[in-house]
């Protein structure tokens, strides 16, 4: 009884460890900018293990990356596996023996991500957009193109118009070129016109994605660059009156004669009163 109670203990003290060798992953962070999705961990593996990642939607089975079966890094990409975009999932990643190489093990420690839901989580990232100013300068529009996203169907590249649909607003930020207050206009359309601006007067815009369907925290992308329109040049016609444009035109000769005048004048009063101090001045003695 004394040796099968040895090669008990001695197979449990195996197994310990050789689980011991392989460290559970901690940390474990999602990571999704216009559903280019990845999940990260720790920490980096040694020779003697590796990592598998393994996901689920909520309630399904479990399926593995095949990209990230028993592999030395600590990032796996999941864009192209989350394709129920409005379900939530869970990844799980399991430290495992190496590539070729086995272990006695029937459980390898895993440990499990927080919960992922592509469409309400995902960051979306910077538009860009052009903008055009009507001849009349009654009317300035905005041209946005949707960003694109990591989600394909057949060879086509979706962009967030695509998948978002009239969840998908814009958020657009405007000011004054040489004003700090700003204004904000949403538009459920990536052609925006703006036509209650002050004509012929230079403003600057941003733009950002904005779906109002999502959590708080989640509802506005990241602002886009700023572009100020030109405004219309505005020459001294359009900036002053033809009476105050005369009235300046004739003001300069006036202001030139009397400088010149009290010059004069002023130049006389000193010659005259040298001239009259030296005639006071007594001869001197031949």
């Amino acid at each position: 009884m004394k040796i099968p109670l040895l090669l008990l203990l001695l197979s449990a003290l195996s197994c310990s460890g050789a689980a011991d060798s392989y460290p559970p992953a901690h940390n474990l962070t999602w990571t999704s900018i216009n559903f280019k999705t990845l999940l990260s961990w720790a920490p980096k593996p040694s020779a003697d293990y590796s990592y598998t990642v393994e996901f689920s939607v909520s309630g399904g089975d479990r399926q593995r990356i095949h990209q990230c079966i028993r592999s030395n890094a600590t990032e796996c990409d999941l864009s192209r596996s989350l394709t129920e975009l409005k379900s939530c999932y869970t990844a799980d990643v399991l430290s495992e023996p190496p590539l070729g190489t086995t272990s006695d093990l029937t459980e390898f420690p895993h440990s499990t991500s927080p919960r992922f839901c592509p469409y309400q989580d995902t960051d979306i990232g910077r538009p860009d957009f052009s903008l055009n100013v009507s001849q009349d300068q009654q009317t300035t529009t905005l041209y946005v193109s949707d960003p694109p996203t990591a989600l394909f169907i057949g060879d086509r590249q979706l962009n967030i118009r695509d998948v978002f649909a009239d969840d998908l607003r814009y958020r657009v930020k405007y000011r004054k070129k040489k004003s700090s207050g700003i204004k904000t206009l949403d538009s459920g359309s990536s052609v925006i016109p703006m036509s209650s601006l002050d004509r012929g007067e230079s403003y600057c815009f941003t733009v950002q994605a904005y779906i109002p369907s999502r959590r708080t925290a989640k509802q506005f992308g990241e602002e886009s660059a700023t572009k100020c329109s030109g405004g219309e040049e505005r020459s001294i016609f359009k900036v002053f009156s033809p009476a105050v444009i005369a009235g300046g035109l004739l003001l300069i000769p006036l202001t030139l004669g009397l400088i010149v005048t009290v010059a004069i004048i002023c130049w006389k009063r000193k010659r005259k009163a040298a001239k009259a101090g030296m005639e006071r001045r007594p001869l001197r003695d031949a």
